[in-house]
């Protein structure tokens, strides 16, 4: 079963969810980065091949219009403008022969490229 699978129908509408092994990469860089917090913040932007795309990245601290969302020991921010296209969300991190790296599973996407980094809604 695919995460979007497993997820669907289950990831509330109001939040963004992140996995354990997602959530277990993002401290790994983190760390790595000589970061003692791990806090990610989830934002979109226009631009990729079909529109918009995401963006990930560690942050120190929220800004001020962030929402917050803690789950699995991280905490995540996303700009209140981008909620809007990635409520409902997992993120996840792929370590298989298809690719590596994390992956968003957005029920919002009505299209997305074939690398997975932009969609349209």
């Amino acid at each position: 079963m695919t995460i979007a699978a497993e997820h669907q129908g289950t990831v509330p509408i109001n939040t963004v969810r992140v996995t354990p092994k997602a959530a277990s990469k993002a401290k790994e860089f983190a760390q790595k980065a000589g970061r003692e917090q791990c806090a990610i913040k989830i934002a979109v932007q226009g631009g990729g091949c079909s529109g918009l795309q995401y963006v990930l990245e560690l942050v120190d601290a929220p800004e001020e219009t962030d929402k917050v969302i803690v789950e699995n020991g991280i905490e995540i921010y996303i700009p209140k403008r981008a909620f809007i296209f990635l409520a409902g969300t997992v993120l996840d991190f792929s370590d298989g022969l298809n690719g590596r790296g994390f992956e968003f599973h957005n029920p919002n996407a009505k299209r997305t490229c074939g690398c997975g980094d932009s969609f349209a809604v």
